[in-house]
């Protein structure tokens, strides 16, 4: 169950209009780096997390919140769409915001929504739940959250630095704020659950024994001319999980070339396949 009180959960002003901001802001509400992402990616996250109830928990208030950053940035696209012209009539030199609409404000926002905001990325594409990840591993789960608000982190402050507008400046610096929390809550569920050494490899209930351990912490370099591989701290001493040692050595085939035999009669193939 959510509940609403109608409220922001931060303010948003726009002092100066600017449509083609409001495209920039869409990325924000449906490109791949953005809320709904975010909002959606918790959500189904939190309804596969078995085990201890409290990551539930933490999962669900956060994507309750990502739910209110969407409604932040809606508002903020509304508003920068206020005063764009309803007409192509209209006389672009005489409206710097109507010259604004003409190069290049995406007219769904006008066309599909009466200037208001869409659950599109900055090129009016439909966001389309392609990039929610929720594997039912919490561990896992939670690594791919750094990430998202790490992503999410990098848009907001480009959406910042595109705008002199003193009110997207400081609703912006928010969502920033939120997004250095968010990455750092997920990095302490990490730690909570044991932190690197226990946490990985993922999933850690897979006993490692069983897999290959010739390439379980080997480098393996794909020079055709079979020269050392770049060498860095993923080629030498301890492994991140404390489970073994890097090393590092040219990739030589192991397999044979492949055959897969004549194709089947009826199969659709040519008859030199056959």
């Amino acid at each position: 169950m959510f509940y609403t009180d109608s409220k922001l959960q931060f303010p948003v002003r726009v002092d100066k209009p600017n449509p083609l901001f409001a495209r920039a802001l869409q990325q924000a509400i449906g490109g791949v780096e953005g809320e709904i992402r975010v909002a959606m990616q918790y959500f189904f996250q939190a309804m596969g997390a078995r085990g201890n109830p409290k990551f539930r928990d933490l999962l669900l208030n956060t994507a309750a919140e990502e739910l209110g950053h969407i409604e932040m940035l809606a508002t903020a696209v509304a508003l920068n769409l206020e005063g764009a012209p309803l007409s192509m009539q209209e006389e672009a030199a005489d409206n710097p915001v109507a010259g604004s609409v003409l190069s290049g404000i995406n007219l769904k926002n006008l066309l599909s929504a009466g200037l208001s905001a869409m659950p599109v990325d900055s090129d009016g594409v439909p966001f389309n739940m392609s990039h929610i990840y929720a594997s039912g591993n919490i561990a896992a789960d939670m690594n791919s959250n750094v990430t998202a608000e790490a992503t999410g982190r990098v848009l907001a402050v480009r959406l910042y630095n595109m705008t002199d507008d003193p009110g997207m400046k400081e609703m912006l610096q928010f969502l920033i704020a939120r997004d250095t929390m968010h990455q750092n809550q997920w990095l302490a569920a990490i730690e909570e659950l044991g932190g690197n050494e226990n946490v990985f490899p993922i999933p850690n209930s897979h006993p490692q024994e069983e897999e290959n351990l010739d390439f379980s912490y080997v480098f393996l370099g794909f020079q055709h001319d079979g020269s050392e591989p770049v060498q860095g701290r993923w080629s030498s001493g301890q492994s991140i999980d404390g489970n073994g040692s890097f090393t590092s050595r040219p990739m030589e085939p192991l397999g044979e070339v492949p055959n897969l035999g004549r194709a089947k009669p009826k199969s659709g193939a040519q008859a030199e396949q056959l």
